[in-house]
């Protein structure tokens, strides 16, 4: 069974002395739990004190976002080098925010991959259909077309240190909220795409992360399924108790499924 993985997308919220309060309280929390693979992300203001108080836990660290160079005169813009030297081990890619508001296409996502892979960050990569592409049944046109172009060039090797998230455009923040039917279906779909690409045991290896408003109340019905490997959790992130519980829950589900 692939090790469930709950990461935590803090967004644009948190100041310094929020983000040390809101991880501290997380790691008493969690301290106990072993099995699960635990991430947060806080904004990049809040990286460095982050990466102090996880230091020695369980708990890594990840960015929200990177730039596609190294170094330069990108005024504004965070490079992986950066980021890999203030201790993250993660980062997003390709978040449906990014892509919406930032009108960041598949091209410019694949750039930061592959980047990032360069120094050894384990991106996770976004990729997921609107309401209005749903509704028109292009769920996997969109999906599929994301995929190859956002993940197109990558070794075998690469694609084993890549976590993609799908994340349901229209289930998030909209009230909306996928079956954990529907959420598995399309698992399934980008399973199948990673089997057409690479082989059956590269989509084995592969962790797919389900990220349309998770919550604790919904948390376990969908880590239950079989292609759903863990969370990409927003607002119940940046609570401590919402974010430890769901945690909890993919230890269950985890110890049971040994």
């Amino acid at each position: 069974m692939r090790k469930l993985l709950i990461a935590g997308n803090w967004k644009m919220y948190k100041t310094i002395s929020e983000a040390i309060t809101l991880v501290n309280t997380i790691k008493a929390g969690v301290h106990s739990i072993n099995g699960v693979d635990i991430v947060v992300c806080p904004p990049f203001t809040a990286l460095d004190a982050m990466s102090k108080s996880v230091e020695r836990t369980s708990i890594e660290l990840g960015a929200q976002n990177m730039y596609s160079a190294t170094e330069g005169a990108y005024t504004g813009e965070i490079s992986p080098q950066m980021i890999k030297d203030i201790g993250c081990r993660y980062v997003i890619l390709g978040h449906s925010e990014r892509r919406g508001y930032f009108k960041e296409t598949d091209d410019m996502v694949n750039k930061k991959v592959c980047l990032a892979l360069d120094y050894n960050l384990n991106p996770i990569v976004c990729i997921g259909e609107t309401l209005e592409q749903r509704e028109q049944s292009k769920t996997k046109e969109v999906v599929r077309t994301q995929f190859e172009n956002s993940l197109k060039g990558l070794t075998v090797d690469q694609m084993n240190n890549i976590i993609i998230a799908y994340e349901p455009v229209w289930a998030i923040g909209t009230g909306k909220n996928a079956t954990p039917q529907q959420a598995e279906e399309v698992h399934k779909y980008i399973r199948q795409l990673i089997v057409n690409t690479y082989d059956r045991t590269v989509s084995e290896n592969v962790r797919i992360l389900y990220g349309g408003s998770v919550k604790p109340d919904n948390c376990g019905d969908l880590m239950q399924k079989g292609n759903i490997d863990g969370a990409l959790v927003g607002g119940a992130s940046l609570k401590a108790e919402s974010f430890i519980q769901i945690i909890a829950k993919a230890k269950e589900i985890s110890d049971n499924n040994k």
